[in-house]
């Protein structure tokens, strides 16, 4: 089991690939938690140069608290990554990280069963992009 999924797309750029990333994710019942600017915090913390690169820290509430309610500690697993990078040109690369693969080190199949649901709402919002 790879702890990824992704897709390679066309964009005019990394602004408009977000919106219909967060449009996505938000028909799927997803937020946007955490940003983190790759591009920006590389050339800030080490004066190197990254394409665009960003990480979305996305959240689905409910999900949440299925699985914070079954194993308090998986809070160390949480938010669901969603990366958006650049390759160059108009090619982008969207990312998610597979929710199976990650709490499968949990252990617990209640978490196991919730894992399996969250990963096909993101697979859904990867395949409609």
């Amino acid at each position: 089991m790879t702890y990824y999924q992704s897709r390679t797309l066309k964009s005019a750029d990394l602004a408009t690939l977000r919106t219909k990333v967060e449009t996505g994710l938000k028909e799927v019942g997803f937020g946007i938690l955490t940003e983190i600017d790759i591009q920006a915090t590389m050339k800030k913390k080490l004066d190197k140069d990254y394409p665009p690169f960003l990480i979305l820290g996305a959240c689905n509430p409910v999900f949440a608290d299925k699985v914070l309610t079954a194993e308090p500690h998986v809070s160390t697993l949480l938010p669901c990554n969603v990366t958006i990078r650049s390759l160059g040109g108009e090619d982008y690369e969207v990312t998610i990280m597979d929710p199976a693969a990650a709490m499968s080190v949990v252990q617990n199949p209640a978490i196991e069963s919730l894992a399996g649901e969250v990963r096909g709402k993101l697979m859904s919002m990867l395949e409609g992009l």
